[in-house]
């Protein structure tokens, strides 16, 4: 996902229109059986898949959709954290029956939801694998659009790849310049040789690379102006319209022609009062007869206005 370079909308924004992207990709990687149940893994530690997870959630959470955010990471959550809120259940109590998925799971904003996983839990990859969990994939599917389930990486553990052979889809996060070309292609064989349907790989930490063609600006003497210094307010206000525009044909406001003349030289203003400007008279109707009803409420009509 990209990361802005300058103050163009800022971080918040293109991130946003990085995970809108990628929620758009993930819909048409399959139409006709759609993912709604989608694992986030990645080769090594460190490369963003937690972030990449939740800004996921809440683009498609703003689309109008439900969706839940499972923490699976299991040995080192961080979802928790990263949002701001501590649940005192999560997902082993699920599981175990002592709670259930209505009373367990936070509401952290519309339509979103996310289910925390209790510390220290015992051979994850066992959980994982069990009816029990398939089951509450498939309780999950049921009530919500989609579902988002963060796992810890690949080089690591074997758990996104056991739950990987569960869901629809998984998405393998990379990060730039950082994860080596054999731990991603270790990664994928890993994935491949679990039957997981890898519908693509996010690219994290990217430079964003802006077209200018779209988003350029320029002043009313044509020259380009730099908003790289901008916040989004002031650049707003390049492109603002005018609360009420003067309509076509009428005069000159007072104001705007008070301040024309106050800015106008003498010299000008000489010269302009020398000049005399003759509008051309409307031909006087001599068919119609000057007096009788009609030529009165002709009169009246032009009195009006």
């Amino acid at each position: 996902m990209a990361r802005g370079r300058s103050s163009y909308g800022g971080a918040e924004r293109t991130m946003r229109n990085a995970a809108q992207t990628l929620l758009a990709n993930i819909r048409f990687a399959s139409v006709d059986d759609p993912v709604r149940t989608l694992v986030v893994t990645s080769s090594v530690p460190n490369e963003g898949k937690t972030t990449v997870s939740l800004e996921l959630a809440r683009a498609v959470a703003s689309s109008g959709s439900t969706v839940l955010l499972v923490e699976c990471d299991m040995r080192r959550r961080s979802m928790a954290a990263t949002i701001g809120v501590h649940p005192q259940r999560g997902l082993y109590g699920v599981l175990a029956g002592a709670s259930d998925l209505a009373s367990t799971a936070v509401a952290v904003d519309k339509n979103l939801w996310f289910l925390d996983v209790e510390p220290h839990i015992p051979n994850p990859p066992d959980i994982i694998a069990s009816r029990r969990f398939k089951n509450f994939v498939e309780d999950v599917r049921q009530r919500f659009n989609y579902v988002i389930f963060d796992t810890p990486p690949l080089a690591a553990f074997v758990d996104a790849a056991v739950l990987s052979s569960v869901v629809d889809g998984t998405v393998l996060v990379v990060r730039e310049r950082y994860t080596k070309r054999s731990e991603v292609q270790d990664a994928y064989a890993q994935l491949q040789n679990a039957g997981a349907n890898v519908v693509g790989v996010c690219m994290n930490y990217c430079e964003e690379e802006r077209s200018e063609y779209y988003y350029a600006y320029y002043d009313r003497q044509g020259s380009r102006v730099d908003t790289s210094g901008l916040d989004d307010e002031e650049e707003k206000s390049l492109f603002s319209l005018p609360v009420r525009a003067p309509r076509h044909g009428s005069a000159q406001p007072k104001r705007a022609r008070a301040k024309a003349e106050a800015e106008t030289p003498a010299s000008d203003q000489s010269e302009s009062d020398d000049t005399v400007i003759t509008l051309p008279t409307m031909p006087v109707n001599r068919t119609r007869p000057a007096a009788g009803p009609a030529a009165s409420l002709q009169a009246n009509i032009e009195d009006e206005i």
